[in-house]
């Protein structure tokens, strides 16, 4: 189980990121452009679940490399990584954070950092030591 603290943890260990907002949720960005946000569903969104039960908890949107990486993320991880009418056609999952596990929320930043980050920041993220998104998934 994660929470928005985490996300703020992971994306702040990344360089060149500042937190902001977007539509007054909390997002964090990387060269102005927004990575990972907090992303509720609306009222259009939820009259679109119909029958289906509205996913409680908090939701994270984060953005992907592109649609066929969206669509291998949703394969993967059902559970947890989902999308919704709203986002169709966009390279950007929604990730549960109550049901997400920490590993797979790190390797979910990083990898939304990886889709948005300028080419010369992710080189010189791949020089430094430790743990870090790995360039060569871009």
């Amino acid at each position: 189980m994660a929470d928005l603290d985490d996300v703020r943890r992971l994306a702040r260990e990344l360089p060149g990121v500042s937190e902001t907002t977007s539509y007054g949720q909390v997002a964090w960005a990387v060269a102005g452009k927004a990575f990972v946000w907090e992303r509720p569903f609306s009222g259009a969104d939820r009259r679109r679940f119909g029958d289906r039960p509205v996913p409680a908890g908090t939701i994270l949107a984060a953005r992907v490399a592109d649609l066929d990486a969206k669509d291998a993320a949703l394969t993967a991880d059902p559970d947890v990584l989902l999308t919704i009418e709203h986002l169709h056609g966009y390279p950007i999952v929604l990730a549960r954070l109550d049901e997400i596990d920490p590993v797979r929320l790190e390797e979910l930043v990083g990898d939304a950092w990886l889709a948005c980050a300028p080419a010369a920041l992710v080189r010189d993220q791949a020089a430094r030591p430790g743990p870090g998104p790995d360039p060569d998934d871009r």
